[in-house]
């Protein structure tokens, strides 16, 4: 890898976070993507998603994310993108544009599958809470693949595709019980989630292999195959070490929330600790091995909140109104700390991306979401809390 990425996810845009977002859900009691198609009429869904596509990532994006200094997005794209999954509208179209307006403005894409066919990790934002089922479903692991081949066959040749990434954050049983994932992702239908479970690192690492492959057929070896660490770091290190294997970047997402969770002090002097010891030093040790990136990271933290979140709880269906509980100077220097702390962590390995871009809400009205603004990038530049 012969360039830093320094780059910003494009979340919500074609894989829909109810909590970026919550108004394209109104009239609903969806929490993810998989049921607000079935809780909408057909014409109501198709007309609120298209909107959204056209308006929340437009060229100007592009335009302004290369004038803060950034040089990638990271583009997360669902398992239907193709349009061949009903009642979900694909979106190759929007992508394509991406391509177009990259290339203009010289930006790199690394596109990220971020959801298979029944869930590879039961978050949300893995299409449908509550349910991992994907690697007990032969066809639905196949499926991925074939999606990945398209979208190599597709990209391989433009210019501004830097790589593509084989799956978002597949869960292991370890991560599983972290997040407690059963109770914190409640599904919808309990039928369906019945036999959900984590992924053994085994089929992780096999389905890696089986991927890269195939992607290769088709892929030009200068553009690089991204995989995830599974929020395992330490556990790749005799992974794809033969000579077949060329350009493979290991993704590791490094959230304060993960590190609260973790025993971190919820302060500005504890989060750098924190960062320096942990974050920095696996990302250290790792790159002796693979170019590293952390794909996801943000300013988020509970001091910034003014409020413990439990390891980032959202305040969704939860009225807490709420005060700011630090002054705008006070809040810019514990972001601006912390942002310092991680760019000096990222500087070992190869590169970053923001999560996330930009998110619609309203954090001087909706006093519940205090704090949340920092999952924007676009605010926490224009707020001076980070600088590339």
């Amino acid at each position: 890898m012969d360039k830093y990425i320094k780059g910003v996810n494009l979340g919500n845009w074609l894989v829909l976070e109810k909590w970026m977002s919550p108004a394209l859900f109104e009239g609903t009691t969806a929490d993810d993507e998989y049921y607000l198609p079935r809780q909408l009429e057909k014409e109501e869904y198709e007309a609120r998603i298209r909107i959204h596509r056209s308006e929340y990532i437009t060229e100007r994006d592009f335009v302004y994310i290369k004038s803060v200094g950034l040089n990638a997005v990271r583009i997360p794209v669902p398992y239907f993108i193709f349009g061949d999954c009903p009642p979900f509208i694909g979106c190759i179209e929007e992508l394509d544009k991406a391509f177009a307006w990259a290339e203009k403005y010289g930006l790199l894409i690394l596109i990220d599958l971020h959801t298979v066919p029944g869930s590879q990790n039961g978050f949300d934002n893995g299409g449908i809470s509550g349910v991992c089922k994907w690697s007990q479903e032969p066809e639905s692991i196949e499926f991925s693949i074939t999606v990945l081949e398209r979208l190599a066959e597709r990209y391989s040749g433009h210019p501004a595709l830097w790589g593509i990434q084989i799956l978002n954050e597949p869960i292991t049983e370890k991560m599983w019980k972290v997040m407690d994932v059963p109770d914190r992702y409640k599904p919808a239908d309990e039928e369906m989630a019945k036999g959900s479970a984590p992924n053994t690192l085994a089929f992780i690492k096999d389905f890696y292999t089986q991927a890269y492959r195939r992607i290769r057929r088709f892929l030009q070896e200068e553009k690089v195959i991204v995989i995830h660490d599974a929020f395992e770091i330490k556990e790749w290190k005799d992974f794809m070490r033969e000579e077949e294997f060329k350009n493979v970047v290991l993704d590791t997402h490094l959230y304060l929330m993960l590190a609260e969770m973790d025993g971190c002090e919820q302060t500005a002097e504890g989060y750098e600790k924190y960062i320096e010891e942990n974050f920095a030093a696996d990302i250290e040790e790792m790159s002796e091995y693979f170019p590293v990136i952390c794909g996801e990271w943000s300013l988020f933290n509970s001091a910034g909140c003014g409020m413990d979140t439990r390891g980032g709880h959202n305040p969704l269906g939860v009225k807490v109104g709420r005060k700011e509980s630090l002054s705008a100077e006070d809040k810019k220097e514990l972001y601006a700390k912390v942002a310092m702390a991680h760019l000096n962590a990222f500087a070992k390995g190869s590169g970053y991306f923001y999560w996330n871009y930009k998110l619609l809400l309203d954090t001087a009205n909706d006093t519940e979401w205090i704090g949340w603004d920092a999952w924007d990038y676009g605010r926490c530049a224009a707020h001076e809390w980070i600088k590339t």
